[in-house]
């Protein structure tokens, strides 16, 4: 599938960032008009180093400026939230215990929103041993695999779940990998090695009615698309009708401007088609998922970075900085051009946080609370990742960290799961 920049998705981001002109645009790009009206024709292609530069002046992702192509056919496997018909999850309620198998679990938000939309888990498979420990401490009923995906997928994974159990939903974020086409078109053997070819292998194995793979919004446009395409190819070869959509967390009750991508899959023979859960009317803000948080462990600034991170307001960041700290704080970033909105950014109360990334206080990635001159602590963390209050998690305090930011939120997994039980409904 082919892509094409948006030009009004471009005009729409310089509004947001007070860009007047596309002769201002052009200034920090550090191109001509001429050649900044090349770059956002159809014809071009966008995958090429000044689209990067383009992304890194607006700070923006690929998928944040990209439309598929007009002319391309709409395949079965290809985005169409926006026809897509919604169905109003809060009304959904499933008619028997549906059994799912989990892959690449981690921390357990995905599962846990699973659980409270009907879903009893049959085998979750993680290998991070913090991560493992995690999910046994919550939910001690639980058939955690800790284990190789590698060596669950040869072994066969009917070994490590309860005999002839039917499986109604498989489901799993595994990582983004690029793959090898040789200019050709591929085949599950062909991508065998990526932790995308172990999820499809089990999902051959138990056929289950219906598979969900979430992962990073990035993944639509990586290779120009192909790898998404690669993966649809190969998930309908398996006998599965295909459709992908990108949601925001923000739609379901998560504090959160975390947008990610699920892949849904529904066998064949059903003949059903997938609809995704309506978005709520309420979008909560920070202060909607901080209320009363509990005190808990978290990481400190060193005292430069506190001192500095103390001049800006909440909802700013480094531009708000007078001109010899942001040099000081920015570093050779600062002369780089671009918007960086994420550097020395302090979260307002009244907006939804920014995606949680592995750690609370990264350079390029900052989340500073809106009042107290820190990062956000780990129950915070888990708070805005929509996961109760109760749920704890194991290893240290970078392991916690770590296992919070690369979780599904909560909210979203249930969301999710609910308008997979509205299909699965449909079957019995």
């Amino acid at each position: 599938m082919d892509y094409v920049i948006d030009k009004e998705k471009i005009r729409n981001i310089m509004r947001q960032k007070k860009i007047g002109t596309q002769n201002e645009l052009a200034q920090r790009l550090g191109v001509t008009k001429n050649q900044l009206s090349v770059m956002l024709s159809p014809n071009a292609n966008p995958f090429k180093s000044n689209f990067q530069k383009l992304c890194a002046t607006l700070d923006v992702t690929p998928v944040d400026i990209l439309s598929p192509r007009q002319e391309d056919d709409v395949k079965r496997g290809n985005m169409n939230s926006q026809l897509a018909e919604f169905v109003e999850v809060g009304q959904v309620r499933p008619k028997r215990a549906y059994s799912c198998v989990e892959l690449f679990a981690g921390a357990g938000g995905l599962a846990l929103g699973l659980e409270q939309a009907g879903f009893h888990a049959k085998g979750l498979v993680e290998i991070d041993k913090y991560a493992a420990e995690t999910l046994r401490t919550n939910r001690p009923q639980w058939n955690v695999i800790e284990a190789d995906i590698v060596k669950i997928a040869g072994e066969g994974i009917r070994n490590y779940i309860p005999e002839g159990e039917d499986i109604d939903l498989v489901s799993g974020g595994y990582p983004c990998q690029a793959f090898s086409y040789a200019g050709r078109k591929l085949g599950l053997d062909d991508v065998r090695g990526t932790m995308f070819f172990y999820f499809a292998q089990i999902v051959a194995e138990l056929k289950p009615r219906m598979f969900l793979a979430e992962n990073v919004k990035g993944l639509a446009a990586d290779d120009g698309g192909k790898t998404l395409q690669t993966m649809i190819d190969i998930y309908e070869s398996l006998d599965y009708q295909v459709s992908w959509h990108l949601l925001k967390a923000n739609d379901y009750n998560v504090a959160q401007k975390r947008e990610r991508i699920i892949i849904v899959g529904i066998r064949n023979d059903y003949k059903l088609t997938y609809q995704l859960p309506k978005p709520y009317d309420y979008k909560p803000v920070l202060r909607d998922a901080l209320k009363d948080v509990p005190e808990s462990i978290g990481e400190k600034y060193p005292p430069r970075k506190r001192e500095i991170l103390a001049l800006v307001p909440p909802g700013g960041y480094w531009r708000d900085l007078p001109e010899e700290l942001a040099k000081e704080y920015m570093g050779k970033s600062y002369y780089s051009g671009g918007g960086r909105t994420g550097m020395a950014r302090r979260i307002s109360w009244e907006e939804p946080c920014l995606t949680l990334t592995c750690s609370p206080a990264q350079k390029q990635t900052e989340r500073c609370h809106p009042e107290e001159v820190r990062p956000f602590t780990v129950r915070e963390y888990a708070r805005i990742q929509s996961f109760p209050d109760e749920w704890e998690f194991a290893g240290s305090m970078g392991q916690q960290y770590k296992q919070i930011g690369n979780a599904v939120p909560v909210e979203l997994a249930k969301a999710i799961g609910l308008s997979l039980v509205h299909v699965l409904n449909q079957m019995d």
